[in-house]
C-alpha cells in the first residue's frame, strides 16, 4: 500500500492526485465512475472531444469505445444522444426535438441560416479545398464577394488555407471543424458524392 501511494504521488507541489485507475473500487463501480467521468467531460465541452482526451480520465485498461457504447445505451429514449462527429464525440439533441428547441425562446442560432449563394460557396469550398477566389469565380462564373466569404469565416465554417500557386500567391479557403460539426460529418470523406454533369 505504501509503494502504491508513492507511485501515485504527484510531482507537482503536493496537489491532489487524479486517480485514473480507481483500483480500490469494485469493477462495476469503477466502470460506472469512468462512464460518469466521460459524460462530465463531454457535457462540459462545446466541441467534439477526441478519444485521446477521454482516455486521460479513465484507467489504462478501460476501453473508451466500450464506455461510450454503454453511455449511448443508457441514453436510449432520452431527447439527446452521444454522437461521433469530427473525430470525437459530443452530446447532440435528437433530430425529432429540433423544432422544440427552436421554439423555446428562439434558441435556434440564426447566424447559421444560409442564403442560397452562401450555401453554394460553402459547398464549392468543401469539395474543392483549398480554393482561392479565382477558383470560386471559375465555378460560379462571377466574382464571389469578400463580404460573403467574411460571413462564412465569421460563422467559423471556413478559414485560410495554404497560398495558391498563382501569381501573387493569393489566400485559399478551407473548411473548419465547425463545418464538420454543423453538417454532422465525421470527416470530409463523409461528404455526399458529387454528381457531375457531362456539360
Amino acid at each position: 500500500m505504501n509503494v502504491a501511494a508513492k507511485k501515485r504521488k504527484p510531482s507537482n507541489e503536493g496537489g491532489a492526485v487524479f486517480d485514473r485507475e480507481l483500483d480500490e473500487l469494485p469493477q462495476e463501480l469503477r466502470w460506472r465512475e469512468w462512464m460518469g467521468r466521460i459524460e462530465a467531460v463531454l457535457f462540459a465541452s462545446a466541441t467534439p472531444v477526441g478519444r485521446d482526451d477521454l482516455a486521460r480520465v479513465v484507467g489504462q485498461g478501460a476501453s473508451v469505445e466500450m464506455l461510450i457504447d454503454d453511455i449511448q445505451a443508457e441514453l436510449t429514449g432520452r431527447p439527446y444522444e452521444l454522437a461521433q462527429v469530427a473525430g470525437g464525440w459530443m452530446f447532440r439533441t435528437r433530430p425529432q426535438f429540433a423544432e422544440a428547441v427552436k421554439a423555446a425562446a428562439d434558441l435556434g442560432d440564426q447566424s447559421l441560416a444560409f442564403t442560397e449563394m452562401e450555401m453554394g460557396v460553402l459547398c464549392a469550398i468543401a469539395y474543392h479545398q483549398p480554393i482561392d477566389r479565382a477558383g470560386l469565380k471559375d465555378i460560379f462564373g462571377k466574382e464571389v464577394s469578400r463580404d460573403l466569404l467574411a460571413r462564412l469565416r465569421y460563422k467559423d465554417l471556413i478559414t485560410s488555407g495554404p497560398r495558391a500557386p498563382r501569381p501573387g500567391a493569393p489566400h485559399t479557403f478551407v473548411t473548419t471543424e465547425t463545418f464538420l460539426v454543423t453538417f454532422d460529418l465525421q470527416s470530409l470523406r463523409d461528404l455526399p458524392e458529387l454528381e457531375l454533369s457531362d456539360t
